[in-house]
Parts: C-alpha cells; structure tokens; sequence
C-alpha cells in the first residue's frame, strides 16, 4: 500500500538527515574551538562540548573519537586540499618544489580566510600545538598516519614503485618532520618568518637547496702532518 501525500511529507528524506547530521557536527566544532580558546584544551571537557551543543555526550562520540579528533578533523581537510594542489602542480616540477608550494598555498589560504577555511580555527590549532603537549603529540601521530598517502603521492609523481624504491618514504618522512618543525621554530630566533606558511616556506626552501650541509672542520686549515 503506497503511501499517502500528508505521510510521505512525514517521511525524512536521507538528504535531510545527512545535512541535519552535518549541521550538528559542525556545531561541535564550533563550540569545541570555542572553548578550547576560551579555556584551554586540557579545562575542556566533552560533556562542556556536548552541552553547548544541546546534545549528550553520546551524540558527541558518534561523530568524534575524542576531543583531539575534532582538531584533526581540521587538518584533515587541510591535508586533502594539500594533495589536489599537489596534484595539480606541473608533471615535471621537482618533487620537494611542488610539495612547497602546494603546502604553502593552502596554509596560507588557511590563514587568510581563503577558499572556504576559517583562520580562527587554524590559529586556534596552532597556539594549542605551542601550548598543549597532548595536542602537538596526537598531531604528530596524526600525520605519521598519513605517510603512506604521502609516500604514494610522492612516488606517483616520481613515477617509481614505493614497494621497491625507498625514496618516496624518506620524502614523505622528512616533510612530515618539517612541518612540525616549522612550528616549533616559528616565532625563534632560527627562522625568520612570522606566520606559519612562512616558516614553513623557509624550512622547505632549505630541504630544497639539500641538507648535505659541508662539516665546519671541513673548512679549517689542514693541520700539518
């Protein structure tokens, strides 16, 4: 028996209910970086998140693991825009030249408002990385997870087999090193840069160049034999 109009106007689409999904995922995040800047990560409990929310906390874990998920969830948008300009860069642009300036494009897109991204969010994430051990810890082991995304878009570009050739897994290793480098460095007196896409535009110019830096014994006299 079909359905009548007035019940099949009752009946919620599942393009209604992923968007009202969408909505109250959002609204966690929203009240996760809200509090996390007024109070600090370690003060922010899940239950505050959740209450600002209207919602349980079990409403809360159905859509994050824990609170440094939600954080996560950020830079994973950032690491999928990263790839498309990666991958958009010139095939016959160097490997370390392309991953600069994609990376540094869209984190300056970040900072600046740009292309859809909220640069409150990103500095919010940025002081808590320079605040909060917990937060640059799970952020780290964040992007050590993604080496093999790394590490198959950099063979890909090389054209080579990362089964057999170890060169995109040093890639992939040594870039994810710089970009939290480049946060503990910025604001130092080793890099020059006050922003972060600027830090990391210097330390990624410097990897560029080669790091084979010459020893300082290296340019003394020859002591005599």
């Amino acid at each position: 028996m079909e359905a009548t109009p007035a019940v099949q106007a009752c009946i919620p689409t599942a393009g209604r209910r992923e968007r009202k999904k969408q909505r109250t995922r959002e609204a966690l995040v929203d009240s996760a970086f809200r509090l996390f800047a007024e109070k600090g990560f370690e003060a922010t409990t899940v239950e505050e998140i959740a209450d600002a929310v209207d919602v349980s906390s079990r409403t809360f874990f159905r859509y994050f693991a824990s609170k440094e998920d939600v954080l996560l969830t950020f830079q994973d948008e950032q690491f999928g825009a990263m790839k498309e300009a990666f991958a958009a860069r010139p095939a016959d642009e160097p490997v370390i030249t392309a991953l600069r300036r994609a990376s540094v494009s869209i984190l300056r897109a970040c900072e600046d408002g740009a292309f859809g991204f909220d640069p409150e969010r990103f500095g919010c994430i940025r002081q808590l990385m320079e605040s909060s051990p917990a937060v640059f810890g799970s952020s780290l082991e964040h992007g050590q997870r993604k080496h093999a995304e790394m590490t198959r878009l950099v063979a890909e570009r090389m054209g080579v087999d990362p089964v057999t050739d170890m060169r995109p897994h040093v890639v992939a290793a040594v870039v994810n090193g710089v970009f939290h480098t480049a946060f503990e460095l910025l604001g130092s007196g080793a890099v020059r840069a006050e922003r972060f896409s600027d830090a990391l535009s210097e330390l990624l110019l410097t990897l560029e160049g080669g790091i084979n830096f010459p020893a300082a014994a290296a340019a003394s006299p020859a002591s005599a034999d």
